[in-house]
């Protein structure tokens, strides 16, 4: 199983296949626009615009899991976004990232390894093959010199 084999929705509400990922890299993100860490969409903006290029992907999936911090509609979470933060990489459907009934099937795969999200903004980096190489909680930032390294190892393996 890989992650570009599943199938989500993006912000909008239509249907997509993350197989349009196989062969980059991505970073998965649970994002929310009122957290302490939302600020961390412009350092996420310049990796994905840094580095997409070379073919590196941010994918963001909006959560209202932690504090109710994401309450709003797919329409006030895009307008957020793209005026408060520049962001162009793709945000998808609100989704479930812990684990349980309503758990995304995305989270699902990504937390088979036993990170699960414990606040907003964790990140997966997923290899071009889709699966998981490393995990980075919140605190974790966008700029953060270990996270830069291991998405530019991914896109040289």
């Amino acid at each position: 199983m890989s992650l570009y084999q599943l199938s989500t929705t993006t912000l909008e509400g239509t249907p997509v296949d993350l197989a349009r990922y196989a062969g980059k890299v991505t970073l998965v993100v649970n994002v929310a626009s009122a957290c302490g860490f939302t600020p961390q969409y412009k350092g996420l903006e310049r990796l994905h615009e840094e580095l997409g290029p070379n073919g590196f992907a941010v994918l963001g999936f909006p959560s209202n899991e932690f504090g109710g911090q994401e309450p709003g509609t797919p329409a006030e979470i895009q307008t957020f976004c793209e005026t408060s933060f520049g962001v162009t990489f793709p945000l998808f459907a609100k989704c479930q990232t812990k684990p349980g009934p309503g758990q995304s099937p995305v989270y699902a795969f990504l937390t088979q390894g036993g990170q699960v999200p414990n606040w907003n903004f964790c990140k997966y980096l997923v290899g071009k093959d889709g699966l998981v190489r490393a995990f980075y909680p919140s605190k974790v930032a966008p700029e953060d010199r270990g996270l830069h390294h291991a998405i530019l190892e991914a896109l040289a393996a």
